[in-house]
């Protein structure tokens, strides 16, 4: 019987490929014999990847693009396309995030994280789509717990996030006919990423983090490319515009003590900054 999850001859396409919890699932589906391309906006970080996922014995490709910009992301899936074949996989996981309150950030700070996580993933579902295989495409959307559980800090990753675990389910229905699977996976807190990094950026909270999760403990990366892995594989074969925590159990806390001492800093840093405001003047 054929291994279920070997990916020889598949062809696998990461939009945010190139860091963090993205490139992991990058990593895993290359270390599972697939092509893998990747994109991003710096072609420095392109490049980076391209030549880690080399290292790992398999074809890799990158394009540098924007996932705000349409027409580039249109493009970056015609160069693969063409150099590649058809889709077997679509991962699509760029995102932006910062804590601020929804009075503490500016309009443009809203719309930027609104744009790269919402827009930039219809951009990249929809300039996928024609180059996807069908049937048998499966595409995975990199979600978020801010999706479904309120945070404070988070009104606009919780905005975007609903949005794309809603698209995920109409394309989930709209595709399907066609062969296409769309689902999301909502990874929790994932140790050594830039997302925990800027949520939870001293010893203290990162503590706070894991005694907060059920499980005790900080995620890995590899915990959600295994996921992915498993999911677009045969074994996930009639999974269809279902959203997937991975995060010990974390969401059902309502994320535990980590928000309100994240909170707290983050008032305390505000008050300083507006107490040398005040001295400066």
């Amino acid at each position: 019987m054929q291994n279920p999850i070997d990916y020889s001859n598949r062809i696998v396409f990461v939009a945010g490929g190139t860091s963090g919890i993205n490139f992991g699932v990058a990593e895993g589906f290359a270390r599972a014999g697939a092509s893998v391309a990747v994109l991003s906006r710096s072609e420095e970080k392109v490049n980076t990847a391209v030549e880690r996922l080399l290292a790992l014995g398999g074809p890799a490709m990158g394009v540098a693009a924007d996932v705000r910009d349409y027409e580039s992301v249109e493009r970056a899936f015609e160069k693969v396309g063409s150099q590649m074949g058809l889709v077997d996989v679509l991962v699509s996981g760029a995102a932006g995030n910062f804590p601020a309150t929804a009075l503490g950030m500016s309009p443009n700070g809203f719309r930027a994280v609104v744009d790269i996580d919402l827009i930039g993933t219809y951009h990249v579902m929809r300039a996928g789509y024609p180059v996807l295989r069908k049937p048998g495409a499966c595409v995975i959307n990199i979600s978020a717990p801010q999706a479904y559980v309120a945070a404070p800090l988070q009104s606009h990753v919780c905005a975007a996030k609903a949005g794309v675990d809603m698209l995920t389910r109409v394309l989930a229905l709209e595709w399907g006919e066609a062969g296409v699977r769309v689902n999301s996976i909502v990874p929790g807190p994932i140790r050594d990423t830039e997302g925990m990094a800027r949520l939870a950026p001293s010893e203290a909270l990162q503590k706070a983090v894991a005694e907060s999760v059920p499980l005790k403990r900080m995620g890995e990366k590899e915990d959600v490319a295994n996921l992915a892995l498993a999911l677009a594989s045969p074994l996930g074969a009639y999974v269809n515009g279902a959203v997937i925590p991975v995060d010990g159990g974390w969401s059902l806390t309502g994320f535990g003590r980590m928000m309100d001492e994240l909170a707290v800093m983050f008032r305390q840093q505000s008050e300083s900054g507006s107490d040398l405001q005040r001295r400066k003047k």
